[in-house]
């Protein structure tokens, strides 16, 4: 009796999932697409906001100076793929950057077989800054490896003379986790025990918190800064913008913003202070906070110089302003 009821019960249950046959493709059946594949870049806009894909399409188009050169395919939301006609076009592009659409940053990966839509991960994004007020004996690329244990992985890294208050600066292009909030500065220690409080100076800086400080979101759009101010209270930003009105606004799509950091007192390894100035008319407005110590400020200067990087862009549609 118990035996025909185990097979009465075996007979009338009904699988709710069903093994699918396993389809083998192999390479010689995917040739050709292997070939565009690996020619190819994925890329997603570090945003959370929409944005306008025919014009980010033509603009990349304009500033990489690949028009016909280059067929860009949605794979995903917020997600596209890249493909190349030639293997040197994909390599100055990727090493290219950063590049931003609408002061949004495009992050960017090359392709690898089994990627899809689901499984491809985006950690960081790349950006060029300077680190300023180092001593003398410690401005050499041998000091970045060691800052970028602090910043994430040093991409490249270049050396320029500069007659302001300061002599030198390092400048160095940094792959900077999107988890983490942007640095202002850092203090870097000798073997003789000096502490020295050195300021990060970033080109182009595109979309970020004034609150938490991570790039791909502004206040308005940041979970901790809504926790914070759903009481009513006041609160406090890391970094803040104080909009000029003898500014004109600028017709343009992409800026660049100098996140700059400063701190007098380099006796103390404690505390850091000073003054953030953040340049760029597409900021979005918050009012001004302060951080005991920290004075944010955003510098909207009148004039501006405008720097394309080996694509002869004319125009000031995705354009890399150096603000100066």
């Amino acid at each position: 009796m118990m035996v025909d009821e185990v097979i009465n019960r075996l007979e009338n249950m009904k699988l709710t999932t069903e093994k699918e046959e396993v389809i083998v493709v192999s390479d010689e059946e995917r040739k050709d697409e292997i070939e565009s594949c690996a020619q190819s870049l994925i890329g997603k806009f570090l945003t959370c906001k929409p944005f306008n894909k025919r014009a980010a399409y033509n603009t990349l188009k304009k500033v990489w100076g690949l028009h016909n050169g280059v067929q860009i395919m949605e794979a995903g939301p917020n997600l596209f793929q890249f493909k190349f006609h030639t293997e040197f076009d994909m390599d100055r592009v990727l090493k290219g950057g950063p590049w931003s659409f609408d002061n949004q940053a495009l992050m960017l990966r090359r392709w690898q077989k089994g990627m899809t839509a689901k499984n491809v991960k985006f950690e960081s994004v790349s950006l060029w800054f300077q680190i300023w007020g180092a001593p003398f004996d410690m401005v050499s690329p041998k000091v970045v490896v060691e800052v970028r244990r602090r910043l994430g992985v040093v991409e490249e890294v270049e050396r320029r003379q500069k007659q302001e208050h300061q002599n030198l600066f390092m400048k160095i292009k940094v792959a900077l986790p999107i988890a983490k909030p942007i640095r202002k500065g850092g203090f870097i220690v000798g073997s003789d025990g000096g502490c020295t409080w050195v300021t990060y100076r970033y080109k182009r800086l595109p979309m970020f918190c004034h609150y938490c400080g991570l790039l791909g979101h502004d206040v308005r759009h940041c979970a901790g800064f809504f926790a914070a101010s759903k009481n009513g209270g006041e609160v406090e930003c890391q970094y803040e913008e104080v909009p000029d009105r003898n500014r004109k606004q600028q017709n343009t799509t992409a800026t660049a913003v100098d996140v700059t950091a400063d701190n007098n007192d380099n006796d103390s390894c404690n505390k850091e202070g000073g003054e953030i100035s953040e340049t760029g008319p597409d900021f979005q407005g918050v009012n001004a906070c302060m951080n005991e110590g920290n004075i944010a400020i955003t510098d909207i200067m009148a004039s501006t110089r405008m720097e394309i990087n080996s694509v002869g862009l004319s125009g000031a549609e995705v354009s890399e302003v150096m603000i100066q």
